[in-house]
């Protein structure tokens, strides 16, 4: 699980920001859950004030232990966004850490880089809750623990200096890094590339079926979802525009995923895009979420209230703090600009004070993230209103009188293009 996340000098988050995900008030929490982190943390906030960029720097982060390796060429530097507002920043490095508990036993990783190298990287287990230096780089110099293995060493020779000790280590098979690497690996995204993957993902199985199901609690009028093959027709076309690409070539028979709804005639069948977008968002949010939930990983998604009713996304969040949904300690970590979340649906309250996160630009445009236990709210405290009403900051602050001249200025500008 995920303790902690902190980021410093990259895109609007200047100086060092931290996502803290351990329990703030511990009468929140049910009783003999077997989590050791909070299952969720929210980020609210207005428009531009920095939420997103929380979400850009873990994936950031990812993307480096992931791929710096692949991706990285000797003496390429490093592509990185440095805040920009500020010259000074460009300078500067930026920094990335996580605290994080694998199989009851925490890690402490990260790494600092500028436009050029690699300049720190560190990694620290804290087995029989004592810290044990597993590696500690320096630019080019190392240093490792008295239980770190011989072969780490071997890993240093082979490192670029725009590339991670972590990423080459995993690869020449340190398996004492391979947990924290793994926890890179295995975190779930709602990203737009998500949202443009092909229905060649689902196949026949527990895992449709469980969407289909969570579909049909929604009231989206669907009954079932089925896998269809392409006709002969359609396959043998597609084959011959293959063939003068790849000589040979049979590709596999593709299926399309279709969806049986009620209908005042029987069952019609639709397209996913045929459907609503609330029900094809949240068809594209339900199998990384179960992954999370079956793997006990993060799920990262920004927006989670995209084009989702409240009453959905509470459901959502209902199953990340539900123990019995939750056995293995997945957490979602979202953004969102639904205030209602903030309140009761139904009766019910959606989050806790301590799954409560809020983004502001200071004057220098660089954001602020911060935890609503600051403002030491009372446990049955209407969050939803007070947060509207400006109380914990993090809201727009509009100018009506220069908000109704632009729309004014803009009204003006389409009466003249309609007259010429």
């Amino acid at each position: 699980m995920l303790l902690s996340f902190r980021v410093a000098n990259f895109r609007s988050l200047r100086t060092e920001q931290q996502l803290l995900l351990t329990p703030a008030y511990s009468d929140d929490e049910p009783a003999e859950v077997p989590w050791e982190a909070l299952p969720v943390a929210g980020i609210f906030g207005a428009n531009a004030s920095g939420k997103s960029n929380v979400i850009d720097a873990l994936a950031y982060m990812v993307a480096m232990v992931r791929e710096s390796f692949r991706e990285s060429e000797p003496d390429g530097g490093v592509d990185r966004y440095p805040f920009a507002l500020d010259p000074a920043s460009l300078d500067e490095p930026s920094t990335f850490v996580v605290d994080v508990v694998i199989d009851d036993v925490r890690y402490t990783y990260g790494f600092a880089l500028d436009d050029h190298c690699v300049i720190e990287e560190w990694m620290y287990s804290y087995p029989h809750k004592r810290k044990r230096v597993v590696f500690h780089r320096r630019g080019d110099e190392y240093s490792y623990g008295e239980n770190s293995p011989e072969g780490l060493k071997q890993v240093a020779q082979l490192t670029e200096s725009n590339v991670l000790f972590l990423s080459v280590g995993v690869r020449s098979k340190q398996r004492v890094l391979l947990p924290v690497y793994e926890w890179f690996r295995r975190i779930a995204w709602r990203t737009s590339r998500d949202l443009a993957l092909g229905m060649n993902l689902y196949s026949e199985g527990a895992d449709l079926k469980r969407i289909v199901r969570l579909l049909r609690a929604a009231d989206t009028g669907i009954e079932d979802a089925v896998l269809v093959a392409e006709s002969e027709e359609e396959y043998a076309a597609r084959v011959n525009r293959l063939s003068g690409r790849r000589q040979g070539y049979e590709p596999p028979r593709r299926k399309r995923l279709t969806f049986r709804h009620r209908g005042a005639d029987g069952k019609a069948v639709l397209s996913l895009g045929e459907q609503s977008t609330g029900t094809q968002s949240l068809f594209r949010l339900a199998r990384p979420a179960f992954g999370a939930l079956d793997r006990g990983v993060p799920f990262v998604v920004d927006e989670l209230d995209s084009s989702l009713h409240p009453f959905l996304t509470a459901q959502l969040i209902k199953l990340f703090r539900d123990r019995e949904n939750n056995p293995h300690g997945a957490q979602l970590i979202f953004t969102s600009h639904d205030v209602s979340l903030l309140g009761r649906i139904q009766g019910e309250e959606v989050l806790k004070r301590d799954h409560i996160w809020f983004t502001e630009k200071d004057e220098s445009g660089a954001t602020e993230l911060f935890p609503v236990s600051d403002f030491k709210p009372r446990k049955d405290e209407n969050r939803e209103r007070r947060y509207l009403a400006g109380r914990y900051g993090a809201v727009p602050v509009v100018n009506d009188e220069l908000f109704a001249a632009a729309l004014a200025a803009r009204e003006v500008a389409v009466d003249v293009v309609e007259e010429s």
